[in-house]
């Protein structure tokens, strides 16, 4: 097959190029350039977003004597990922920056031009597993689970999995490692980036203030709508946060909600954090359809434990589901994903967390 490999310069990516040139295929890497350093960030970026990875991509394609090139994308990842990003705290919501780029860039508009420009797939270095079974794509947890992230992939559909692959998703992290010492890959022991590439300095509010969100103080109550203290603006806080709150009380109090209606964040012990279901939008399935059967398990975060659950209702669009035990922090904006067993079901952004 002709292989589009997205080359992030990390280890993951680097081997899962390696890997498919040792099974023979017509391998190409890209470098996806997708922002840069801004004036306040005095000259710094993470992750993949770095001249040093994009130098790093390049010598390992060069030891794999594979095309490379660089392709700008920074308009389709400012719009798509960035603006959503600062809108979405604008709203009082917590985003997932990941889930939206592999949505909308990694397979979007990386796989639409690999696709116009004759590749049969596009390969990344995700940890998940990919494969047809019974006429259909099936989305799967990675065999290391520490370092799944079928999570981050969980809205990918029929159509993006057919055109995707994942080569070192059936594999340890470890194994990764020792495939690239043994190929002398530059990237071999290079480390683990948990950043937010776009977000040099790891300080998401003030990035949000930098790019022109609007952003007021309000105040900040308890359960009973008392006011107990004032806050610099709702894109600072996240249900379950506790630290940052600015209150000075012997007594531990944690965000509870975000009301982007009154600008008032909700404070209170962490027993009132207990919820015991959410509401998703955006639903995605990626059989196409929803499951046949209502029960499943929910992740709620990138690396949160699934919860089984039950599935109580689906629209155009939109799921409900319920705990099977009540669960904390349900932050809106952040990624439901479903699951029937290691199988990924669908994902949806959630919207509301439902009472106990």
């Amino acid at each position: 097959m002709k292989i589009l490999v997205a080359m992030s310069g990390g280890v993951d990516s680097s081997v899962a190029a390696a890997m498919l040139v040792a099974e023979g295929h017509d391998v190409t890497g890209v470098h996806l350039k997708l922002s840069e350093a801004s004036p306040e960030s005095n000259g710094r970026v993470h992750g993949c977003c770095t001249v040093e990875a994009a130098d790093d991509a390049r010598r390992v394609a060069d030891v794999l004597d594979i095309p490379f090139y660089v392709w700008n994308l920074k308009d389709t990842f400012s719009s798509a990922v960035i603006d959503d990003f600062v809108r979405e705290y604008e709203r009082g919501r917590t985003p997932n920056p990941c889930v939206r780029c592999n949505e909308t860039v990694k397979f979007g508009a990386l796989l639409d031009r690999g696709r116009a420009t004759g590749f049969d797939a596009v390969a990344t270095g995700h940890y998940a597993i990919n494969r047809e079974e019974d006429g259909r794509r099936r989305l799967y947890r990675s065999a290391d689970r520490t370092k799944d992230q079928s999570y981050v992939l969980a809205t990918l559909g029929r159509q993006e999995l057919a055109f995707a692959r994942f080569p070192v998703g059936a594999q340890t992290k470890d194994r990764t490692r020792e495939i690239a010492r043994s190929l002398m890959l530059r990237t071999a022991d290079k480390p683990e980036s948990y950043d937010i590439c776009f977000v040099p300095d790891g300080d998401a509010a003030a990035f949000v203030e930098r790019a022109g969100a609007t952003v007021a103080p309000g105040p900040i109550l308890d359960p009973d709508g008392n006011e107990v203290g004032e806050h610099g603006g709702i894109h600072r806080f996240t249900v379950g946060q506790r630290r940052g709150l600015g209150l000075a009380t012997a007594e531990r109090r944690f965000v509870l909600e975000v009301d982007a209606s009154r600008n008032a964040i909700v404070v209170g012990p962490g027993e009132l954090l207990a919820r015991g279901g959410l509401t998703a939008e955006k639903v995605s399935w990626v059989g196409g359809e929803p499951p046949v059967t209502a029960d499943c398990t929910v992740q709620v975060r990138a690396h949160g434990e699934p919860v089984p659950a039950t599935i109580t209702s689906v629209e155009a669009g939109r799921v409900a589901v319920r705990f099977g035990r009540p669960q904390r922090g349900i932050a809106p904006g952040q990624l439901a994903a479903l699951y029937d067993g290691d199988e990924v079901l669908g994902a949806g952004t959630i919207d509301a967390a439902l009472p106990l």
